[in-house]
């Protein structure tokens, strides 16, 4: 018996010693630093054999090269990689293995010939910032808006889209959007989810893009909005809206509302004359019932609170924030199509 309770207090003190060499080892691990590769500009046509352990590596650079792939065992083994850049090649594809970069921040893959990007791209969930310009892009992934909730910048100018997907509206983390240089026939309608979009840049897509969004106006946080050189000719009255929006460039358009000598006055008048055109004050307008007013109607926004001349942008009813309905948990909300429908929709 005495013999049992020694051997049993042995095998106790032996798993203790263990679990404590565990935890060491993984505090090790933990503490490993990682390295930042850089072999850009040496005329690499292919991938050679790396000298250390890719797991370590933190930041591969492989710009300005030659590489026409990237291995899908490489791409594989980057686990800890947070940066990857391999802009200035002449990469036709990238692997589909690079959904495996659960801690990818950065990716650069500009200045290639890529036609597409793998669907794999949306597990790359902690993706902030996606460089794809100057490449033969002619679409984005379907999904890719359902799953980078975390992208702030999306950047493809200088390609070959037709459309920006549906799901880029669910981008609610996204700061700057550029879409110029493209063949952009017309933007998602439900532009009011991207809450805290900045910079919105969709010029020179020039006789493709039409016209725009009157969600446009409910983009709370933009500052900046580029629509010049593009086939336009009114713009939105919604963007009266626009409280924060500092800079509007809408030249290279054949605008007939607001008229040229309302826009040689500046953002202050412009604004001023699409709120007035919202209160339908402008009896040479259109007699349409603008979106705006279905809302008012219907009690979304206050009507007393409708824009005037002195600028002042809409309250919600019950002096709730405008923020609070254009969260993702309203997604869809406010979009046109809803709010175009017949009054019994609402009512129900």
């Amino acid at each position: 018996m005495l013999h049992q309770e020694q051997h049993h207090r042995q095998v106790m003190r032996m798993d203790q010693k263990k679990r404590v060499e565990r935890t060491r080892s993984a505090k090790e691990e933990e503490e490993v630093i990682l390295e930042i590769v850089d072999m850009s500009g040496m005329a690499l046509k292919s991938m050679p054999d790396p000298s250390i352990n890719t797991r370590f590596i933190c930041k591969l650079d492989l710009s300005n090269n030659d590489l026409q792939s990237i291995p899908e065992s490489l791409t594989a083994r980057l686990l800890n990689v947070m940066v990857l850049d391999v802009h200035s090649n002449q990469l036709k594809s990238l692997p589909n293995s690079i959904g495996c970069l659960s801690k990818l921040k950065t990716l650069n893959v500009s200045g290639n010939m890529l036609q597409s990007l793998p669907r794999t791209i949306e597990n790359c969930r902690s993706l902030e910032e996606l460089n794809a310009n100057f490449n033969k892009l002619t679409q984005l992934p379907d999904t890719i808006g359902f799953e980078l909730i975390n992208l702030k910048k999306l950047l493809v100018n200088c390609n070959k889209l037709v459309f920006l997907p549906m799901s880029t509206s669910h981008l609610t983390s996204l700061q700057i959007l550029d879409a110029r240089l493209n063949c952009l026939r017309s933007l998602p309608e439900d532009l009011e989810n991207l809450i805290n979009l900045e910079v919105l840049n969709v010029s020179q897509n020039f006789h493709f893009l039409a016209t725009l969004p009157y969600s446009i106006g409910l983009l709370l946080s933009l500052v900046e909005l580029d629509v010049s050189y593009n086939n336009i000719t009114t713009l939105p009255e919604s963007i009266g809206c626009l409280k924060k929006l500092q800079k509007l460039r809408a030249e290279g358009n054949p605008l007939v509302s607001p008229p040229m000598d309302v826009m040689e006055q500046g953002l202050h008048v412009v604004k001023g004359y699409l709120c007035e055109k919202i209160n339908g004050m402008h009896n040479n307008s259109p007699k349409k019932t603008s979106w705006f007013g279905k809302l008012a109607r219907c009690s979304t926004f206050n009507g007393a609170n409708m824009p005037r001349e002195d600028g002042d942008n809409y309250i919600m009813h019950n002096e709730r924030s405008i923020d609070s309905l254009s969260s993702p948990k309203y997604l869809g909300m406010f979009s046109p199509r809803r709010l175009l429908s017949p009054r019994s929709y609402f009512s129900r």
